[in-house]
C-alpha cells in the first residue's frame, strides 16, 4: 500500500519548547518563548501539547531573558516588553463581570492590558479569503495593530504526524500564542516567522509576466501566442493553463473539472511543449482541481485500482485526510506530470478550508523531494501561516475601477500578516468593460505589484492582450511590461530578503504614519522593496484636463519621480496631475535601482549580461545584489552570489563601486556590461573607472536630466570603480506646481491666444479670489463653461498644498 514518502516527515524536536521557559501547574502551561511573544495553554485534566501545528512548528527558540516573581498562588513575569500576571491554575478568563481576570498581560512603558479574549478591536486585519464574491469582508485579525499586540488561537489548527501526514484535532484545548510588540512590528513578524517558518525563495520566473486566460489553448496555439508576445517585444515568463489541458468529455466540456492526464488533441507530447517553452525562457503552471477524485478516464486509473484492492468503481473520491489517497495522488498523478517537465501547479476548486490547507502543503513540501527542485505553487488563501506556500491566487475579480482601488489596500493587508505573493488578474477577470485607461491603470499597478499575472475569462472581446488595444495604449502597455520584466534583479534582491529576514516586499506607509491608515487619499501608499515608494492611481482621470489628480504623501527626506527625476522634500503632501503614460513611483535620495538590460531573448529572467544601475543624489549608499540560478535550491549550498553596488556621495563628487562580497564564481555571466544611469545629474568634467584599481576607457554622456556611464566587459569577480567629479553636476531643481500647470495649459484644446491669458492669471501673483474672477471673466472672450471650472478647481489644489 502507498505510503508517503520521506520528504514529507517533519521535525518534532524543534516542536517543543526549552524547559527553561516553561512555567506549569496541575492546569495551566505558561512559555516564555521570546521577549515577546508568549504561549498560554490550560488543560483541566493537565494534559499539554508538543505536536507541531500548521501555525506553530517551531517552538524551540533561545530561553530570552526576563524576571519572575512567584508564589503559591500567583505567577509574576516580566520582559522588556511586558508584565505577565496570573493567579495559578485558575481559568484564563475571568468571572464575566469581575473587574480584575486572572490572567493579564500589560505591556511595558504603556497603560495598555491585554486580557483573554480582549476584543483587539484596533487591529488593522489581515486577508482570509479570495475576491470572487466581490471586494467586501475579507479582513479577519492579522499581526499588526496599533494597540501594540495580538494573540491568535492554535487550539482548531491542524495537527502534524511525524511522518508529515495532516489531521483534524481531535480534543478541545486552549491554546493561545500572544504577540506583544509594542511599535516594533518588524521584531514581531521575526517571531512569527521563528514560530512558523521563514517564507520561500520562490523561482526568478514568477518575479517576470504571466499570462492567464480562460482558453483552450493547444501547443501550437501557444506557439502562435508566445510568437506574439515577442513579435510586439513583450517579455512573459509564465503560461498558466486552465483546466483545458487535461482529458474531457467531448460532449461536456464542464463535466470533467478534474483531471491529471493531458489532452492528446491538444498536446501530443507533453515533454516536447513544456521543452520548447522552457528553451525560450517561458515556464508552464497547470491548474489542478482535484475535487471529483480520480476518475476512470485517467492513464493510471486501473493501476491505482488494482494497488487500493477496489471492484467494480467508476471513481476514487477526493480526500485530503486520507493517508493512502494522499500518497497515491502524488505518486501516481502528480509525478508523472513533473516528469514532463511542469514547473508548478495552480490548486483551485471548491473545496473545504481544512482540505485546501493541507493540499497546499502537501504539494508544497512534495518539492523537497528533489534536492534540486525549488518549490513553487499558485494556490488561494489557506490563511494559517500561508506565506509558506508560494504565490496566492485572489480569484476571477471584477473588471472595475472599485476592483482596481481595492487591491493595493488588499496587498497591504496581506504584509500585516506576512504575506508578499498575491497575484491578482491584471485588467480583471470577469464582467464590467473593457476600457484603455481602466487596462493601462492596471498594467502599471502590475508593474509594481508582487505578482504580475495578465488573466480573463474566455471571451473574444476581452483584451488583455497589449497589441489589441490602439497604438497609444499599447506603447505605454509595452513600456511597463518591459519595465516589470527589468526589475527582475531588484525584486529578486527584494525576494531575497523576504526570504531571509522576513521583511515584506510591499509594506504599507502605515506602519510608519499610523495616521494615514484613515486617510484615504493616502492609505494606499506602499513601499516596494527597499528603495521606491508607489502611490497607485485607481481611480479615472479628470476628462477635461486629461489626466488623474493625485493627493500624494511623502516620508521624511528627499525623494525622486522614478520616471522623470523630479525632486520633492519629503514630510509634505502634494497634489500631482498625472497623464496616461506617468505613474507615481519615488526614489529616496541615494537609492540604488539595478535594472536589466532586455537581452535578445526578451522572455529570458535569468541573470543578465548587461545591466543599468539608476543611482539617485543626496546620500550614501549600498545595495547588494543578490543572484543565483533562479530555479534550483542550490543556493542553501552557497551557489548564488552577491554584489555590493557602493555609492559614496559627495557633491559634485559621486564614487560608485561594484564589486562581489559572498558565494561563489560561475553563478552569474563571466562579464557584464554595465550602464551606470546617474539621475538628476550633469555632464560631469572629470569620468574614471578602473577594474581592480586599473583605469579602463569608459564613454559617457548626458541623457537629458540624467548623466550617464558606460563600461563594457566587466569581469563580475573583480571590482569596478566609477568616479565622476564636476562643479555643480547635481540638478537640485525642486518639482513644482506650475509645471504641471504649465502643462494642463499646453495640452487643453483652448484658442493659444487664451492660453496665454490663462497662463498670465493662473501664474500672476494675485490672490486666489482674484484668480477665480479673473478666470471667470475669460468666458467673455470665449472661454468655454467646462474650461473655467476646470481651472479654478485646479486654484483649489494649489491653494491647498
Amino acid at each position: 500500500m502507498a505510503e508517503l514518502e520521506q520528504h514529507f516527515k517533519v521535525d518534532y524536536k524543534n516542536a517543543i519548547a526549552d524547559k527553561k521557559a516553561e512555567f506549569r501547574g496541575s492546569k495551566y502551561r505558561i512559555t516564555i518563548l521570546t521577549e515577546r511573544l508568549i504561549r498560554f495553554e490550560y488543560d483541566a485534566n493537565g494534559t499539554f501539547f508538543d505536536h507541531p501545528t500548521e501555525f506553530a512548528r517551531f517552538r524551540n527558540f533561545k530561553v530570552p531573558e526576563f524576571q519572575v516573581q512567584e508564589n503559591d498562588k500567583t505567577l509574576v513575569i516580566q520582559t522588556k516588553y511586558f508584565v505577565l500576571q496570573y493567579v495559578k491554575d485558575k481559568p484564563f478568563e475571568g468571572p464575566k463581570y469581575a473587574p480584575d481576570q486572572y490572567l493579564k498581560v500589560g505591556l511595558m512603558n504603556s497603560d495598555k492590558i491585554w486580557y483573554f479574549n480582549h476584543p483587539e478591536a484596533r487591529n488593522f486585519g489581515s486577508l482570509k479569503s479570495s475576491l470572487d464574491k466581490g471586494i467586501k469582508g475579507n479582513l479577519e485579525k492579522g499581526l499588526y495593530s496599533t494597540d501594540g499586540f495580538v494573540s491568535f488561537d492554535d487550539s482548531k489548527s491542524l495537527v502534524y504526524m511525524e511522518d508529515g501526514f495532516l489531521v483534524k484535532p481531535t480534543t478541545k484545548r486552549i491554546d493561545t500564542y500572544l504577540f506583544i510588540y509594542r511599535r516594533d512590528f518588524g521584531l514581531c513578524l521575526r517571531d512569527y516567522y521563528m514560530l512558523t517558518g521563514f517564507p520561500p525563495l520562490i523561482p526568478r520566473y514568477a518575479l517576470g509576466i504571466w499570462w492567464n486566460k480562460d482558453v483552450i489553448y493547444s501547443f501550437n496555439d501557444l506557439k502562435k501566442l508566445l510568437k506574439a508576445f515577442n513579435s510586439h517585444e513583450i517579455p512573459v515568463s509564465v503560461f498558466l493553463l486552465n483546466e483545458f489541458w487535461h482529458m474531457k468529455d467531448k460532449r461536456d466540456l464542464n463535466k470533467f473539472k478534474t483531471g491529471f492526464t493531458f489532452a492528446k488533441e491538444l498536446f501530443p507530447d507533453p515533454y516536447e511543449f513544456t521543452t520548447y517553452m522552457h528553451d525560450r525562457g517561458v515556464r508552464i503552471g497547470l491548474n489542478i482541481n482535484p475535487t471529483e477524485g480520480i476518475n476512470e478516464h485517467e492513464e493510471k486509473f486501473r493501476a491505482i485500482v488494482t494497488e487500493l484492492g477496489l471492484i467494480n468503481t467508476r471513481n476514487i473520491p477526493f480526500n485530503a485526510f486520507d493517508k493512502t489517497f494522499i500518497a497515491i495522488y502524488f505518486k501516481d498523478l502528480i509525478k508523472p506530470l513533473d516528469s514532463f517537465g511542469v514547473d508548478f501547479y495552480w490548486l483551485d476548486g471548491k473545496m473545504d478550508l481544512a482540505s485546501l490547507k493541507a493540499l497546499n502543503h502537501y504539494h508544497f513540501v512534495n518539492y523537497l523531494k528533489d534536492n534540486r527542485v525549488r518549490p513553487m505553487l499558485f494556490s488561494r488563501n489557506s490563511v494559517v501561516a500561508s506565506h509558506l506556500n508560494g504565490v496566492h491566487y485572489s480569484g476571477q475579480t471584477q473588471v472595475s475601477f472599485d476592483t482596481l482601488n481595492y487591491l493595493p489596500s488588499f496587498n497591504s493587508s496581506a504584509s500585516n500578516i506576512g504575506v508578499s505573493w498575491w497575484s491578482h488578474d491584471i485588467g480583471g477577470f470577469k464582467g464590467g468593460m473593457e476600457d484603455s485607461e481602466l487596462y493601462i491603470r492596471y498594467v502599471e499597478l502590475g508593474t509594481y505589484s508582487p505578482i504580475f499575472r495578465f488573466a480573463c475569462e474566455r471571451g473574444h472581446y476581452y483584451k488583455r492582450e497589449p497589441w489589441a488595444w490602439d497604438v497609444k495604449t499599447y506603447t505605454i502597455a509595452k513600456f511597463y511590461c518591459n519595465l516589470r520584466h527589468r526589475l527582475i534583479p531588484y525584486l529578486y534582491t527584494e525576494n531575497y530578503k523576504y526570504y531571509k529576514t522576513g521583511l515584506p516586499l510591499i509594506q504599507p506607509l502605515y506602519y510608519s504614519y499610523p495616521e494615514i491608515y484613515d486617510e484615504p487619499s493616502y492609505k494606499n501608499e506602499y513601499y516596494f522593496g527597499s528603495e521606491l515608494l508607489v502611490k497607485p492611481i485607481t481611480k479615472k482621470q479628470d476628462n477635461v484636463m486629461n489626466r488623474c489628480v493625485e493627493q500624494i504623501f511623502l516620508p521624511k527626506g528627499t525623494w525622486y519621480d522614478f520616471k522623470t527625476g523630479k525632486k520633492f522634500p519629503g514630510n509634505k503632501r502634494y497634489v500631482a496631475f498625472y497623464k496616461d503614460e506617468d505613474y507615481p513611483v519615488f526614489a529616496k535620495s541615494g537609492s540604488i535601482i539595478p535594472l536589466a538590460i532586455l537581452p535578445e531573448n526578451i522572455n529570458d529572467p535569468n541573470p543578465p549580461k548587461a545591466m543599468e544601475i539608476h543611482v539617485f543624489p543626496g546620500r550614501s549608499n549600498v545595495y547588494k545584489l543578490y543572484e543565483d540560478d533562479g530555479i534550483s535550491r542550490l543556493y542553501e549550498d552557497g551557489y548564488y552570489i552577491v554584489t555590493a553596488i557602493d555609492y559614496n556621495y559627495l557633491a559634485n563628487n559621486y564614487t560608485l563601486i561594484i564589486r562581489p562580497i559572498e558565494g561563489k564564481a560561475g553563478i552569474i555571466p563571466k562579464i557584464r556590461n554595465y550602464k551606470i544611469r546617474f539621475r538628476n545629474t550633469r555632464e560631469a568634467e572629470n569620468v574614471k573607472a578602473y577594474i581592480n584599481g586599473t583605469e579602463i576607457p569608459v564613454e559617457s554622456y548626458s541623457d537629458d536630466v540624467d548623466f550617464i556611464v558606460d563600461v563594457k566587459n566587466v569581469p563580475t569577480t573583480a571590482q569596478l570603480t566609477v568616479n565622476c567629479k564636476g562643479k555643480d553636476i547635481e540638478i537640485d531643481a525642486v518639482r513644482l506646481i506650475n509645471e504641471d500647470i504649465n502643462s494642463i495649459i499646453s495640452d487643453a484644446k483652448i484658442p493659444t491666444d487664451l492660453k496665454e491669458r490663462i497662463a498670465a492669471i493662473m501664474f500672476s501673483t494675485m490672490d486666489v479670489n482674484k484668480k477665480r474672477i479673473a478666470i471667470r471673466k475669460l468666458k467673455r472672450r470665449g472661454l468655454k463653461d467646462i474650461f473655467i471650472r476646470m481651472f479654478i478647481k485646479l486654484l483649489e489644489y494649489v491653494a491647498e498644498i
